[in-house]
């Protein structure tokens, strides 16, 4: 590596307003993969463990069991829960194609892509957040259901008004660290579809990657900037989630 050389604000002012610059589609491209991902992932991987752990929650006996399958994917490394899925996706010999005669390219289509990375990303962490919200839910005395039911409250009137409230904490939790965590996609995208097709999938830890360890010369100063934007924004968004979520009693 050759000795740094201070340049102030040149990065940045580079990959934010040099429209002439590689670096600027890059991070342009990059970034908004990155926030395509996030709007469409975040919702499903909160909701689809809430329902998971609220239906669990009043079936006690089969609760330990469909904890232990849905948090098993979660142990695995995601380079292990990708190659998993290239077989499954694959158009060459994945079970789609050879065993139930569907001939769908999903890896190298679009929209197709973007679900299939989606619902991989769901499969893999669906199991933290239900446990979390189970472990909450325990905790939440049976008696007011009881109460809402002889109300005459329904299913879906005391999801909305006992559930969610009691459990409101841990889903501003999940949401923030949810979200933090879909920001830096990187193996996902990089395994599955290889940032394609036409760098449609190609998030921007996979630009900063590519900038800082590729072929050729390191351009350590450009990833770092992209880094450091790309970390600002996490921020922003979590401060944001948290004005927006927590308790306003």
């Amino acid at each position: 590596m050759d000795a740094p050389q201070f340049v102030g604000l040149q990065n940045y002012s580079t990959i934010l307003f040099d429209h002439n610059s590689s670096f600027y589609s890059q991070f342009r491209n990059g970034l908004k993969n990155t926030i395509y991902f996030v709007i469409f992932s975040v919702p499903v991987t909160i909701i689809v463990p809430l329902l998971f752990a609220t239906a669990l929650s009043a079936k006690p006996k089969l609760n330990r069991l469909f904890q232990s399958i849905f948090y098993m994917p979660s142990l695995f490394a995601i380079s292990a829960v990708m190659i998993i899925w290239q077989f499954l996706l694959s158009v060459s010999y994945g079970p789609l194609n050879n065993y139930f005669k569907i001939s769908l390219n999903l890896l190298d289509n679009q929209p197709w892509a973007w679900i299939s990375i989606v619902l991989v990303t769901t499969w893999w962490m669906i199991g933290g957040n239900m446990v979390i919200y189970l472990a909450a839910l325990n905790g939440v005395p049976q008696s007011l259901f009881e109460a809402a039911s002889l109300d005459g409250a329904g299913t879906i009137t005391k999801f909305f008004k006992i559930t969610l409230p009691s459990i409101k904490y841990q889903i501003l939790f999940t949401t923030v660290m949810t979200t933090i965590a879909q920001f830096n996609v990187y193996g996902q995208p990089l395994m599955l579809t290889g940032g394609g097709p036409k760098d449609s999938t190609r998030v921007l830890l996979m630009y900063i990657q590519q900038n800082a360890f590729g072929k050729g010369m390191s351009i350590a100063g450009i990833s770092s900037a992209m880094a450091v934007l790309l970390g600002l924004v996490i921020t922003i968004v979590s401060i944001f989630q948290f004005v927006i979520l927590r308790d306003r009693d």
